[in-house]
């Protein structure tokens, strides 16, 4: 893992002490309390991706929609998140991360109220973009804050597991959660939550939490932010509408088209781009590209496999919210001990070891499930899940602590984002084309097993990429 040196940095033209040597002034108790608020911060994202599938159901029959239009309920937060994290933290290192996390940790909270008193499920999906711009706004701040606040790699990296073990633990348990309120009060509930938890981050943050250095050159690229959400978007609508219209109908083609062209468009760009929204420099450290390609395939397979696995429990089995919600406890209950032990892990095998035989676990989690029919028990394929949770909380912390280890601090926020923004990329073409594979009755469980099988082999695909890169690494 590379770092610099701890003693000074250059910042817009003149040196700054290091934060670690402001840090020593710190007392402990501050230090944990700055890193529960980051923790809160990337919690209460994470929360929302997965708690808002137990509530399909729910919301459409409240609302009203198919399985197209609870896709975009879903997609239209993750399409955001991606979308924007880049500028997001390209805006945190030039205007300082602590003010950048605050404001998105307002926004966040704001959105979370129109969401549960959304009135119709178009409203409900422009609020949740709004959500899911608060959410890039979150992330990459709160993992610059945390990277200023540990300048030793090993404290980083324990750092990093404990801020991904709150966040994995509230990704999980969204569906546990998010079925207990809806059966007590009702699907808006699942945004209300967000309500208390935004204010206590909020404070937290104000109280604890120390600004970063202020990089006034950093500039916003503007026509690289909208040729992202625009190359993401198309490509998330054709994969979404190619399921419900059919893969050869015109506008899904068009989409498609429109999408590579865009994405050339934005490629090119950031080549030439004096401050580039994706410094493409970056790639050129073959462990940064190797982690952000591994981020990508790791959410394609998993959160499009728990937009799946929730429609399985409630339109195939028929099962509750509140049901559904105690499906996925396994899952949640083996992501928290595997990002504790991922730093130990770590440390004996080596980052890109551990995160590989993190990928094969997973890919074998989704093999074991392939039986599944629509009338399988649940003590058939709850094994699975456990392993799936294991996968994940193997692979975040040194995932994320790798990524960051091979850039100069100060770029850490576009790193962050660069990190989050693949990962939730990944998770936008994992639910928008798994999604558009299952349809009813056996239908759905061949387009269910269909994604079984991708997820099983993009794992698989990381998990040689990253052992095969790092054996060539030169040392």
């Amino acid at each position: 893992m590379q770092t610099t040196s701890p003693n000074i940095r250059a910042v817009a033209g003149r040196p700054e002490q290091a934060h670690s040597d402001n840090t020593s002034s710190r007392s402990p108790l501050a230090t944990a309390l700055a890193l529960a608020a980051m923790s809160l911060g990337l919690g209460v994202v994470q929360l929302d991706i997965t708690i808002v599938n137990t509530a399909l159901s729910s919301i459409g029959a409240s609302l009203g929609g198919s399985v197209a239009e609870l896709q975009w309920v879903v997609t239209a937060y993750t399409i955001a998140f991606a979308a924007f994290i880049l500028t997001a933290g390209a805006l945190g290192d030039r205007l300082g991360a602590k003010r950048i996390f605050m404001a998105g940790f307002a926004i966040f909270t704001l959105a979370s109220l129109a969401c549960a008193l959304a009135p119709s499920a178009v409203f409900l999906i422009v609020a949740r973009s709004v959500q899911g711009l608060a959410a890039a706004i979150l992330v990459p701040n709160s993992l610059t804050l945390l990277n200023h606040a540990y300048a030793d790699p090993k404290e980083r990296g324990r750092a990093v597991g404990f801020w991904a073990a709150g966040a994995s633990v509230a990704l999980t348990s969204g569906p546990f959660v998010g079925g207990v309120l809806i059966a007590l009060v009702g699907w808006r509930s699942i945004f209300l939550v967000n309500l208390p938890i935004g204010a206590a981050g909020l404070w937290l943050a104000w109280r604890y939490a120390e600004e970063t250095p202020r990089l006034s050159q950093r500039e916003i690229d503007l026509p690289g932010q909208i040729a992202a959400i625009t190359a993401l978007g198309t490509l998330a609508g054709a994969l979404i509408e190619g399921g419900r219209l059919g893969w050869s109908h015109p506008l899904v083609i068009v989409g498609f088209v429109a999408a590579a062209v865009v994405g050339f468009l934005f490629a090119w760009r950031e080549a030439r781009a004096p401050q580039a929204m994706l410094p493409l420099s970056l790639f050129a450290h073959r462990m940064f590209a190797l982690t952000a390609l591994v981020g990508v395939l790791f959410n394609i397979a998993f959160y499009g496999l728990i937009f799946v696995l929730s429609l399985y429990f409630q339109n195939i089995r028929g099962w509750s919210p509140f049901a559904t919600g105690l499906a996925f406890v396994p899952m949640m209950a083996m992501v928290l001990p595997a990002n504790l032990v991922a730093a130990s892990v770590s440390e004996r095998l080596g980052a890109p070891q551990t995160i590989a035989l993190a990928s094969v676990i997973t890919a074998a989690g989704c093999v074991a499930l392939l039986p599944m029919a629509s009338d399988t028990s649940y003590w058939a394929i709850g094994a699975q899940l456990l392993v799936l949770g294991g996968g994940l909380g193997l692979l975040v912390p040194p995932l994320t602590s790798t990524l960051l280890g091979s850039v100069d601090k100060s770029r850490s926020g576009i790193a962050a984002g660069v990190l989050n923004a693949t990962r939730q990329t990944g998770s936008v073409l994992g639910v928008a084309l798994f999604g558009s594979l299952v349809g009813g009755g056996n239908e759905f469980i061949a387009g269910a097993h269909a994604s079984l099988v991708i997820s099983a082999a993009v794992l698989l695909a990381g998990a040689i990429a990253i052992s095969y890169g790092r054996a060539r690494e030169p040392r």
